[in-house]
């Protein structure tokens, strides 16, 4: 049997025992977390989150980029569509240890500039092969840019794919101080 198959019975299971058509299309907490696309590392799992509770986009390094602001920028148009004005309230930056990125960045650096959206020479300043600055780098890239409210709460955390367990690096609190 082939692994869509095993998926598709894993799917019926899932449909006959743990379906629930009464969630909403707005994440419960009104949080969204960004994390990598590595399977050792799959948010939902290793926060612990339940069902219906967080919206998960993934992507490359779980890193900040135009195609992830653009997401968000998208997800929040849905939110206010749904009649919750005031979109994600809580955006978790999840990133990891021994991440695939830091071999991209050493083979195909031109390909990962391109994803991040930088010259191959700016790949230094966004601390690849460290994931401890590099959330707290993209963090500071949201903290500049105007488009997010000053109160969206935002924290960095990293897991560590060889205890299973995540640093908090940059504290959840509000974007920017309001003004005033």
């Amino acid at each position: 049997m082939n692994f869509t198959n095993v998926m598709l019975e894993r799917n019926a299971e899932f449909a006959n025992t743990a379906f629930s058509p009464e969630l909403k299309m707005m994440p419960s907490t009104g949080t969204v977390v960004v994390g990598c696309v590595d399977p050792r590392v799959d948010p939902s799992s290793v926060l612990g989150l339940k069902q219906g509770e967080a919206a998960v986009i993934r992507n490359v390094g779980g890193r900040i980029n135009k195609p992830l602001l653009d997401t968000l920028a998208i997800l929040a148009v849905v939110a206010k569509a749904a009649g919750r004005p005031d979109g994600a309230r809580n955006l978790v930056l999840l990133q990891h240890t021994d991440c695939g990125i830091i071999g991209c960045h050493k083979h195909a650096p031109a390909l990962l500039a391109n994803h991040l959206g930088v010259e191959t020479d700016a790949l230094a300043d966004l601390a690849i092969t460290n994931p401890y600055e590099a959330v707290a780098i993209d963090v500071a890239a949201l903290r500049a840019n105007q488009a997010f409210p000053d109160d969206l709460i935002v924290s960095g955390l990293v897991y560590d794919v060889k205890t299973g367990l995540i640093e908090t690096v940059v504290p959840a609190a509000p974007l920017r101080k309001a003004a005033g």
